[in-house]
């Protein structure tokens, strides 16, 4: 059973720094598509960043420069490094799985398979 368990949320002032960590558990990162996406109140899901099993990574234009996805193989653990946060980066942020995803980019992010619960990150001006 593939599950995600997202933590690192909080409240933040602009401009500043969070880490997203997702434990996965039931399968090997390794092999898979993983991804963040996330949803602001009364606005549709947005992909944020993906990383495919290869360690390709893609972006939504939002978060260039800005934001750095990784995993951690060993530790089975995907992370989301955000710097330079603004008040538009406030959502839930959660993060996704699937093996042998058809497409494995951010803008496709929210249609993977496996997803977590989710982790609140607020930026305040």
């Amino acid at each position: 059973q593939v599950q995600l368990v997202e933590s690192g949320g909080g409240s933040v002032q602009a401009g500043g720094s969070l880490r997203l960590s997702c434990a996965a558990s039931g399968y090997t990162t390794s092999s898979y598509c993983m991804a963040w996406f996330r949803q602001a109140p009364g606005k549709e899901r947005e992909g944020v960043a993906a990383i495919d099993a290869d360690g390709s990574t893609t972006y939504a234009d939002s978060v260039k420069g800005r934001f750095t996805i990784s995993q951690d193989n060993a530790k089975n653990t995907l992370y989301l490094q955000m710097n330079s946060l603004k008040p538009e980066d406030t959502a839930v942020y959660y993060c996704a799985a699937e093996s042998d995803a058809v497409v494995c980019a951010s803008d496709y992010a929210a249609t993977l398979a496996y997803w977590g619960q989710g982790t609140q990150v607020t930026v305040s001006s």
